[in-house]
């Protein structure tokens, strides 16, 4: 036994290609940002709005053609293929992974921007909408753009990438890298540039997971200070900063099958108290009528709102939200995707689609439809929720929506600890993640990174968070992780080629041959016992 467990140490090693340049390009952005900051921005900005002026139609196509092919493939006989084989066992429950998944991918977003964004909506709508500031026509504008924003296609993004990964690590023994997943399509010889798509996409999440960092730690810090009277400053942002990190190192040290799903499973049932508590106590009945009516004008309007850029209107608002957000979720898809499909072995495709695509999308529509209604009403019968926002900032207004509720008092340190078990359970995830791939020797069945490699880049994200927004603000930050989504735009393209072509002849791609009839059709087989607690 210690001889196998020396032999799998040995095997595990550095990938020092893939580590430092991202890691050092991050160190040499903080050290710009706090040097030149002005400088850094207007170059930074100089750069994004010339990629979403000139790639804004190819952004909306991507997203949309992510939610065509997630649905084709789960119709389509690769939707019966099994990851691993007939005789691959599931790592765990299936309702773990639902808790695992869902909260790795909303991360602390779906809590901060459901009672403030929509407010921007209603006062200042698109043009092409044509309708007025402020007005009921505006509140159901916002509303669509809402479930548009954060229901199925960003989820669908996710799943696109997390079901290539799977199949091609699973079903394809192709290595542990994202550039495995455009094997599919340009063949073998693609693998010489894994290095390279690993370092893209690994600097895109250690952005973003810098600037989320950044902006939950302000949330918490203004809830701290609304409710303990401690000044929300760099003092308390690095109290906050380091607790969080320091949470989720020993979650991510911990595993998968003990840190992050017992932290994901506390974090999911504590979303839904929090929901049953808002349609207990909240504007029920408008709530209900509201989110109906306005996920109807979602539907209708679907193709609309996705393809949407503005130009023809000289109107920014496309380009500064959903297109801004298709950006944004491309940047953090491929190594949410790593983690995501590395936990799907032993289920099916159909599964994985359910798991990632389906139930994620269905929690958010009734999360959304609650939330964002329930700050729509208060606004509308005299709250002054866009005052708050305008005079205190974005994170201000879910304390004033708290505030329109019986047992705030309660409530909001309630929403404070939610908010920190989301950002640790989303961190120690993707932390696995970006280990895994700065790792060589991770196999089907050595998928745990070393536990010193997961402490630098926690410590390391940390550092550079409480830099930024104590001296330079996050907006750089910010700003360097949407940049990550204009490449792994490209790369999701090649992606969903990939699916495409898999789905047309699973066979001719997946080496667990004993899987397909005599017609090569997929075999549906009884899902195994759980391998292991």
């Amino acid at each position: 036994m210690e001889a196998e467990v020396r032999e799998k140490t040995v095997k595990l090693s550095l990938r020092k290609g893939v580590f430092f340049p991202p890691w050092l390009l991050l160190v040499a952005m903080v050290a710009v940002s706090l040097t030149n900051g002005d400088a850094f921005m207007a170059g930074l900005n100089t750069v994004t709005n010339w990629i979403l002026g000139n790639f804004a139609w190819a952004f909306n196509l991507t997203t949309v053609g992510c939610v065509i092919t997630v649905i084709v493939v789960y119709f389509s006989p690769l939707g019966k293929v099994r990851f691993g084989g007939s005789k691959a066992r599931p790592m765990m429950k299936f309702l773990d992974l639902v808790w695992i998944t869902l909260c790795t991918t909303i991360a602390a977003g779906i809590l901060f921007w459901a009672c403030a964004e929509p407010l921007y909506h209603m006062n200042a709508p698109a043009v092409a909408e044509g309708v007025e500031a402020g007005t009921a026509s505006s509140a159901l504008f916002a509303m669509k753009t809402m479930f548009l924003e954060w229901t199925w296609s960003p989820y669908a993004i996710y799943t696109v990438a997390t079901l290539i990964f799977a199949f091609v690590f699973y079903n394809m023994n192709q290595p542990y890298s994202m550039g495995s997943a455009l094997v599919p399509v340009f063949g073998e010889k693609v693998k010489r540039y894994n290095v390279i798509v690993d370092v893209i996409c690994l600097f895109a999440l250690v952005a973003g997971m810098a600037a989320s960092l950044g902006t939950g730690t302000m949330t918490i810090a203004g809830g701290v200070e609304k409710v303990f009277g401690i000044e929300s400053g760099p003092a308390s942002w690095g109290i906050i900063i380091a607790v969080i990190v320091t949470t989720f190192i020993i979650s991510s040290i911990s595993g998968i099958m003990k840190g992050i799903r017992v932290l994901s499973s506390i974090n999911a049932k504590v979303y839904m108290v929090l929901l049953l508590f808002l349609f207990v106590f909240g504007p029920t009945a408008f709530m209900l009528n509201f989110s109906v009516e306005s996920w109807g004008a979602y539907i209708q309007d679907f193709f609309k709102m996705s393809l949407m850029t503005g130009d023809i209107f000289q109107d920014g608002w496309a380009k500064s939200w959903p297109i801004f957000y298709w950006c944004n979720w491309l940047a953090w898809t491929p190594i949410t995707a790593v983690f995501l499909g590395k936990i799907l072995r032993g289920y099916t495709i159909k599964d994985a689609i359910k798991c990632n695509f389906v139930i994620p999308a269905v929690f958010s529509t009734i999360w959304m439809g609650l939330f964002a209604t329930a700050s729509i009403y208060y606004e509308m019968n005299g709250a002054g929720l866009y005052d708050t926002l305008l005079d205190k900032g974005t994170e201000s207004v879910v304390y004033a929506v708290f505030d329109q509720l019986p047992l705030a008092v309660i409530v909001i340190p309630f929403y404070l600890f939610i908010v920190f078990i989301s950002f640790v359970t989303a961190s120690d995830s993707n932390t696995n993640a970006m280990a895994g791939l700065c790792t060589n020797g991770i196999t089907q069945d050595e998928q745990e990174s070393p536990a010193w490699l997961k402490i630098v880049w926690g410590i390391s994200i940390a550092l550079m968070t409480w830099l930024l927004i104590s001296f330079a603000g996050i907006d750089g930050i910010k700003a360097a992780s949407n940049l990550g989504g204009f490449p792994n735009m490209f790369l999701i393209l090649i992606m969903i080629a990939g699916l495409w072509k898999i789905s047309r002849n699973p066979q001719k791609y997946d080496v667990h041959k004993e899987d397909y009839d005599s017609k090569g059709r997929p075999i549906e087989t009884p899902r195994l016992p759980i391998e292991k607690e």
